[in-house]
């Protein structure tokens, strides 16, 4: 049997690499006016805030030639409390500017009140700690070295002071307990404190009102999911005697409830 001759197809080849070649020629053309054209040069920036970093250095730039994610990175540094940022081209001769904040969940009592988000990054905040509704973390003045405000800081005590805050977030049954503060004397030694509401008050009408009161709930580590289940299991166990409990102890394999009125 004779075989049958292959024929490479060379010439249609070459017409399709000369085609290749000249399509590139002419991107590349079009892409050196683009990029030199004036037309295209950044004027003005737009942003979804008024804007408290210098974006001047951007003027005068090509709108192509500018690399974003560079950018963004760059202006992040210079916002402690951006999670992010982003840019976007707006032609032809604009750039958006979005700043996404970072969301406290927290403050923290260093020298003055600082705001944290759920990763541990701290950060300075307009609002202010009796404004926010939010808990402060005290006990961390010794555990937290050489602040530098955007940074996350690796510290146990925080992280769990942390966990506990976004643990009892998450419970529905405790909306109506708000942890006002969390005090770190130890990694084993967390306390929290909840402010008792108006209506569990046992005291009669008639008398004077009394200092604000608290319910105070111990913390060790570990299973902190768990333990902030069974406080509130105890705290709607006992929502009609919360004012004569003095705490609320989940440090041990048992919870213990401690009166005030048992010595």
């Amino acid at each position: 049997m004779r075989r049958r001759k292959f024929n490479f197809p060379v010439k249609a080849l070459a017409i399709i690499l000369i085609i290749l070649l000249a399509l590139c020629f002419i991107l590349g053309y079009i892409w050196r006016i683009l990029v030199s054209a004036e037309y295209f040069q950044v004027r003005d920036t737009l942003s979804n805030e008024v804007l408290s970093a210098d974006l001047s250095y951007l003027k005068g730039k090509n709108i192509f030639s500018l690399d974003l994610p560079k950018e963004a990175a760059r202006i992040a540094q210079s916002c402690p409390d951006c999670s992010r940022v982003m840019l976007a081209r707006v032609f032809p001769d604009r750039i958006y500017v979005k700043f996404v904040r970072r969301k406290p969940l927290a403050f923290i009592k260093l020298y003055r009140y600082f705001a944290v988000d759920e990763e541990g990054v701290v950060f300075q905040s307009l609002i202010q700690p009796d404004d926010s509704g939010l808990a402060v973390i005290t006990g961390l003045e010794t555990k937290i070295f050489g602040l530098k405000l955007g940074n996350k800081y690796e510290s146990r005590e925080l992280a769990m002071a942390l966990l506990i805050l976004k643990e009892a977030a998450r419970t529905r049954s405790l909306k109506d307990y708000r942890i006002q503060k969390v005090n770190v004397a130890g990694i084993d030694n967390i306390t929290v404190q909840i402010p008792l509401l108006q209506a569990q008050s046992n005291y009669a009408d008639w008398k004077p009102a009394e200092k604000k009161q608290f319910l105070e709930v111990k913390f060790g580590q570990g299973n902190i999911r768990d333990k902030v289940a069974i406080m509130s299991g105890l705290i709607n166990q006992e929502k009609q005697n919360l004012n004569n409990i003095k705490y609320i102890d989940l440090r041990f394999n048992e919870p213990v409830i401690k009166f005030k009125d048992v010595k």
